[in-house]
């Protein structure tokens, strides 16, 4: 064999030992590595005193969107909160179930107002409510969602929302993916699975799009949508 054959074969032999070493430090960091993965989409702005906190739908079974939002409510950040939910049915929405769980939790009907649409995803319903904000004149909101979901949410509204209008984004807490085994879930790993895809197809979609200046007036949405100031 000649020497270069035989240099030859311990780079080789080098490289799959680094290769190997390398595979079980991540083997041995997978638990944290995985941690952190879920902790990249959870984001949590510093709150200021808003125009109205917005919870956008749809909200889990346990309505833990509701509760941080009501809890918002309660401590004076905001004087009224938005429920926005797709249509179910013709006579029934997400917004109606929000708007429900808000009562229950302490806001007063007088404060609540039912924003239904028919958006069929976030970018869309962040489309939707910037024509209730325009019409509103607000200038800061704060946009209630899910943990899991406050890195895409605050992405899609800070770019669909004008210049003018702040945006930050609360996030409310779900056991399930909160857990420091969440990858133990299938659900969890199907959340985290949607969410990095959904996240990529959002940036694609709104790569062109930068926010432009409010513009109060008569203002059309794409998506259908009505407002029910009170709910009774």
């Amino acid at each position: 064999m000649s020497e270069r054959q035989h240099g030859g074969i311990i780079v080789r032999l080098l490289a799959l030992l680094v290769l190997c070493g390398l595979a079980g430090l991540i083997y041995l960091a997978r638990y944290p590595l995985l941690r952190e993965a879920a902790r990249f989409w959870i984001v949590q702005d510093r709150i200021e005193h808003a125009d109205a906190i917005i919870v956008i739908g749809d909200d889990d079974f346990a309505g833990d969107r509701a509760s941080e939002a009501a809890a918002l409510f309660r401590g004076g950040w905001a004087p009224q909160v938005v429920a926005s939910g797709r249509m179910l049915r013709p006579y029934v929405s997400i917004a109606d179930f929000i708007s429900r769980d808000l009562e229950m939790r302490g806001v007063p009907a007088g404060a609540i107002k039912r924003f239904t649409q028919r958006a069929e995803d976030t970018r869309q319903e962040a489309e939707a409510l910037k024509v209730l904000v325009a019409q509103e004149g607000w200038h800061r909101i704060l946009v209630v969602t899910s943990s899991y979901h406050t890195r895409r949410a605050r992405y899609i509204f800070r770019k669909v929302m004008p210049s003018s209008v702040n945006v930050d984004v609360v996030g409310a807490s779900d056991p399930q993916f909160d857990s420091p085994t969440w990858w133990e879930s299938r659900e969890a790993r199907k959340t985290f699975f949607l969410e990095t895809v959904g996240y990529i197809v959002a940036v694609w979609e709104l790569r062109h799009e930068s926010p432009v200046p409010s513009a109060r007036g008569d203002v059309t949405g794409e998506f259908g949508y009505s407002v029910d100031s009170q709910v009774t």
